[in-house]
């Protein structure tokens, strides 16, 4: 591997990232808040770790020592294993998350949903369940977006066609939403930025 080339890929991408639609994803997260609506959040093997970490900076990094009223209301339903292994073993892999949509989620809650392909059976099975509940679906895809980029109500697009590279510029957004949305709702500027 070019060591070099990989990173020039990477800085051009992260360069041609719209922070008009970065700015409109934090747009929408900061609405549930408002609204108190709940945000959750759901992805497969590196998306699942994203998606963990990005509800849990939602939910605490945003507030970590701002005294204020209320929080973000996120979490990641990729988190439970006794109750996705359960779903999965019951009813089928495809089940673990339109399951906990059909048990937890209300009309007007926001799905979070993160996937490479923007294809796997799980994340689809998810939106049409949140579709039903009258939920506000955020896809955020990589490769060619696959379903997921047209069954969602907003999407925020990587358009690589290597998955480490597309989860890393996944994070990158999500840390990227956490502090904007820090500002926002605290006041508090990222450091040195």
């Amino acid at each position: 591997m070019d060591i070099a080339k990989y990173l020039e890929a990477v800085k051009a991408t992260i360069s041609n990232l719209d922070p008009v639609v970065l700015a409109n994803f934090a747009n929408h997260l900061q609405a549930a808040y408002n609204n108190n609506q709940n945000i959750y959040v759901i992805g497969n093997g590196g998306s699942a770790a994203n998606a963990s970490h990005f509800a849990q900076d939602l939910a605490k990094g945003i507030f970590f020592d701002a005294p204020v009223a209320k929080t973000m209301k996120a979490i990641s339903l990729t988190d439970n294993i006794a109750h996705i292994t359960a779903i999965a073993n019951d009813t089928g892999y495809q089940n673990i998350f339109s399951a906990q949509i059909n048990t937890f989620a209300n009309t007007g809650d926001v799905l979070v949903c993160i996937s490479g392909s923007g294809n796997s059976s799980n994340i689809i099975e998810a939106v049409k369940a949140a579709k039903q509940k009258g939920m506000f679906v955020i896809g955020v895809t990589g490769f060619d977006g696959g379903q997921l980029n047209t069954m969602s109500d907003f999407v925020v697009h990587v358009p690589l066609h290597e998955m480490c590279t597309v989860e890393s510029i996944h994070s990158i957004i999500f840390h990227l939403i956490v502090l904007e949305l820090r500002e926002r709702l605290t006041g508090q500027k990222a450091s040195g930025i």
